[in-house]
């Protein structure tokens, strides 16, 4: 069977696209979108993503009219929340440790919300395991704040 490659694009609405870009790309290093095909789109470093529908009731992303949250792997936790509290961006550091690692949430200037991610266990290993991939086991419970 044939099977996607990973995520070649995530595309959502703004009110401001332009500077809201411009916020990821400042904050975040998230690249700006390419303004021709001759320019490379951003480049992640291959990792674990997690693919995961939530119940439509579900609060995992904080406000009930928020259909979507993105996560963002990060090498260090602690110098990406410095860094972001340094710009004055609020940020709510977990303080617990789970099993695939460490997590903080925050928001971006329209209140679409982004977690970050310093993976741990079986989702650092950079797709070293059998087929480069991590995937969810049935019953596997989200972590949460």
């Amino acid at each position: 069977m044939e099977k996607v490659l990973g995520i070649g694009g995530f595309f959502f609405r703004a009110k401001e696209p332009d500077a809201l870009a411009r916020w990821y790309a400042d904050h975040l290093g998230v690249a700006l979108p390419p303004e021709s095909y001759d320019q490379r789109s951003w480049e992640q470093q291959q990792g674990a993503t997690v693919f995961a529908p939530f119940a439509a009731d579900s609060d995992y992303f904080g406000r009930a009219d928020q259909p979507w949250m993105i996560n963002f792997r990060v090498r260090d936790l602690q110098a990406m929340v410095a860094q972001l509290t340094a710009a004055r961006i609020a940020v709510e550091v977990d303080t617990e440790h789970y099993p695939n690692g460490w997590f903080a949430r925050l928001a971006d200037p329209e209140g679409n919300p982004i977690q970050l991610w310093q993976a741990e266990g079986a989702d650092r290993d950079k797709g070293t395991r059998a087929g480069g991939n991590a995937s969810a086991e049935p019953g596997l419970r989200l972590r949460s704040f």
